[in-house]
């Protein structure tokens, strides 16, 4: 089966999350590496989502390299799709799906690159683990986080690892990049109570939790949280500013806390991730508050997505935020998921003379995720990933507008590019 044929298969799959139900997508690929001649084990929490791990002894000649990926998915209720979501159709040149780019055709590359070693003459330098997961999308409770927890012995000896989100091409000043992920922002939820006096929805009230409430948001609307520059995101500006040397005054102003919101002005659409990266960053997305319809509130809690550079902690977010909302707002966090404060640079440069071979047109660099991966939770084991999973994108599709929307797609012949270019990083690879 081509890595292009797999993720149709895997897209027919209706692992949203929540529930998950990730069990039957699991075990379809359980048996495809039974077919390959590997027998795969199934760990999991709940029976109906489980997790996969399959290991390929290699020569002893580098340390254990785990590829892993997630196969549940996200909700596609309230969007406009043109095509079906859950048919993994081939059309214009694109396999359309929930989970196309996130990150059933990482799955798909991974699992291909796999097999492709298990086939191959000889074994692969070093053992191969490979790690398939049940959800991701909602924190990786039954997944990465039980893995690492009840099983971290599985992992013994890896020192890196290839997974989600990079390796996909954009295009930035007219040079085509491919952003290898190498650090992350860390997940951190805050919720915001607000109180006031309650009462008879009859009666006029000012000032109240409701008012407060519309302060609240309008302050998080227009405030931007200080600039906080970290190594591994200069790294990046840095390596940008090389490949493109048109932009590297606009990217050495964004270091600049003088000149930054300028910066990111000048840059148009691409200052949104720019922005992500220089700043914590904390987004109201839940709001609970009232019993009936007749009876003012006398509080009101706001749930915030907090993001937060690499190496920031909690109570950091906490003061930023008390800043912007005065202190009669009580702040608290819900969940908090440190990453790694300081980045493994040991094998990019396996991942990116992988990719200066495969498009000598092309510049790799290095990428700081505005998001979240399962790599926080490999890196309590000391395991550094490498979001490593390289498509080649039309220079006027921007793949970071698909992610977790309507029409996500991917070009169909890049799923067996990508998965030869890991099959590249897996043969070279030394540790």
């Amino acid at each position: 089966m081509t890595p292009a044929a797999l993720l149709q298969r895997l897209l027919g799959f209706q692992t949203v999350n929540p529930p998950g139900a990730e069990a039957e997508c699991i075990g379809f690929l359980a048996g495809l590496l039974r077919a390959g001649g590997v027998e795969p084990r199934l760990l999991a929490v709940d029976a109906q989502r489980p997790n996969l791990l399959a290991r390929l002894p290699g020569r002893g000649e580098a340390p254990p390299l785990l590829l892993y990926g997630h196969v549940d998915v996200v909700p596609v209720e309230g969007q406009h799709w043109t095509a079906d979501p859950f048919a993994g159709a081939e059309r214009d040149g694109f396999i359309w799906g929930r989970g196309a780019i996130d990150m059933k055709s990482g799955v798909a590359m991974l699992t291909s690159a796999f097999l492709a070693a298990a086939a191959g003459a000889e074994p692969p330098p070093g053992d191969l683990v490979l790690c398939l997961v049940s959800d991701e999308e909602a924190g990786g409770t039954q997944g990465a986080r039980f893995l690492v927890e009840q099983h971290a012995a599985e992992f013994a000896g890896v020192r890196h690892a290839v997974g989600e989100l990079g390796g996909i091409s954009i295009q930035l000043g007219g040079r085509r990049l491919y952003p290898v992920m190498v650090a992350e922002k860390q997940s951190c939820r805050v919720t915001a109570t607000l109180r006031g006096p309650g009462g008879h929805g009859s009666l006029p009230m000012r000032g109240g939790a409701m008012a407060r409430l519309g302060e609240l948001l309008t302050r998080l609307d227009g405030t931007r949280l200080p600039l906080r520059v970290t190594p591994p995101v200069e790294l990046m500006l840095q390596a940008i500013a090389e490949a493109v040397p048109d932009l590297a005054g606009v990217l050495t102003a964004l270091l600049d806390a003088a000149r930054t919101d300028a910066g990111l002005d000048a840059l148009g659409p691409a200052g949104h991730l720019f922005d992500a990266l220089l700043h914590d960053t904390a987004n109201a997305t839940l709001v609970r508050g009232g019993t009936t319809v007749n009876v003012i509130p006398a509080e009101i809690e706001v749930q915030m997505d907090g993001r937060l550079v690499p190496g920031a902690t909690a109570d950091e977010l906490l003061r930023e935020l008390g800043q912007v909302v005065g202190p009669d707002v009580e702040l608290a966090v819900d969940r908090f998921d440190p990453g790694p404060a300081a980045v493994d640079m040991s094998a990019y440069e396996l991942f990116a003379d992988v990719l200066r071979d495969a498009d000598p047109q092309g510049a790799p660099v290095p990428m700081v995720l505005s998001g979240v991966t399962d790599g926080r939770f490999f890196a309590r084991l000391g395991i550094q990933t490498y979001g490593f999973l390289p498509m080649r994108f039309p220079p006027d599709l921007d793949f970071s507008t698909l992610i977790h929307a309507a029409d996500e797609r991917v070009p169909v012949g890049e799923v067996g590019w990508g998965a030869d270019r890991i099959g590249d990083a897996i043969a070279r690879y030394r540790g």
